[in-house]
């Protein structure tokens, strides 16, 4: 079922265990420890097949390795993802959660986790209880969504800047589709700084409730993609951007926090060549990634996290700035200069 899949993969190690108390497969994708141990998240999801479930990890585990290149963490990349028939509750939740602990303990620290989707600190803790090698679990560099949501204000600072002269947000409109703990917070922090806020979010009572909060506009899902905007922030599910949506787009910049924004890797021509400025979405929502490494491991306060977190927009400025000169899209400068920086890692281990 998965063999082929594997052997059209560029990583280092996957590890696959099917867990027959829950029905879930646990797959725990390694991409690549030449920066470090390799570090990424924890996906718990419904996938219709099993196969979905491992394309995921493998796909994600790549993109971890190019976001910790970029934002200079001491990390490779990896990816773990627990495909289930349904989401488990209770003690059926607990039990799974402490069987897949002890994969990751298994591994010996080659793969560090944290959480991703439908993963909860609360969930890391009992993760802790059988695996040492845990980020972001209740009371320590906490829930990851406050740093995602500020490293991707500064990157669309930095968008707005080389699009419009002036990361001043002032008046510009930005469309934040999805409205989970990111995409909250992400709209809330842009309407403190001026930006006429436009909220998209398939929860209708959700999004009333945060209009009302932060004074925004509420989008229809429907009309989320097509509405008139200087930016369109994707906050939720990846898979938005497509040969299909991408001639749709109202927008001039995509700058967003959600994984995997692209269909396919020759999506981000296509927003080239619509004329549509696209922050690649693994160096835009790093914020998560310093936030638990540098607060955990790596003995940052809190002025020394929000300077890293700058430096996402100053990420940004120079790839456009490659992008420009060379006559490259954005993501294909971002591929460049990751695949630089592992070479360089590798060289020197």
């Amino acid at each position: 079922m998965f063999e082929e899949l594997l052997q059209g993969w560029d990583g280092e190690e996957a590890v696959i265990r099917y867990d027959a108390e829950s029905g879930a497969w646990m797959f725990v994708c390694v991409h690549s420890t030449a920066c470090g141990p390799a570090g990424g998240g924890t996906r718990l999801r419904v996938y219709p097949t099993p196969a979905d479930g491992l394309v995921d990890a493998m796909r994600l585990s790549g993109a971890m390795t190019r976001k910790m290149a970029l934002a200079g963490m001491p990390l490779g990349g990896g990816k773990a993802v627990l495909a289930v028939p349904e989401l488990p509750e209770g003690d059926a939740r607990r039990r799974l959660l402490l069987r897949y602990g002890r994969l990751v303990e298994s591994l010996g620290g080659t793969f560090r986790t944290a959480g991703d989707m439908n993963i909860t600190p609360a969930d890391l803790d009992v993760v802790s209880e059988t695996c040492q090698w845990v980020l972001g679990s209740t009371g320590r560099g906490g829930d990851s969504g406050r740093g995602t949501a500020r490293g991707v204000l500064y990157g669309i600072k930095a968008s707005v800047e080389h699009i419009f002269g002036s990361p001043d947000l002032h008046g510009r409109s930005v469309l934040v589709q999805g409205l989970g703990a990111v995409g909250h917070d992400l709209a809330r922090q842009l309407a403190e700084a001026g930006a006429h806020v436009l909220i998209s979010e398939v929860d209708e009572e959700r999004a009333r409730r945060v209009a009302q909060e932060i004074g925004a506009e509420v989008i229809s899902v429907q009309d989320a993609l097509a509405t008139k905007c200087d930016v369109y922030a994707p906050c939720a599910v990846g898979g938005t951007l497509s040969a299909e949506t991408i001639p749709a787009l109202g927008c001039r910049i995509v700058a967003g926090s959600a994984n995997n924004q692209l269909v396919e890797l020759e999506d981000a021509a296509r927003l080239h060549a619509a004329v549509i400025l696209y922050a690649p979405d693994y160096v835009i929502n790093a914020g998560g990634v310093l936030q638990l490494a540098g607060l955990e491991n790596l003995g940052w306060d809190e002025a020394e996290l929000e300077r890293r977190l700058a430096t996402i927009g100053d990420t940004l400025r120079g790839l456009y700035r490659d992008a420009d000169a060379n006559g490259i899209t954005p993501s294909e400068a971002a591929e460049r200069l990751a695949a630089e920086r592992v070479a360089a890692a590798l060289s020197v281990s």
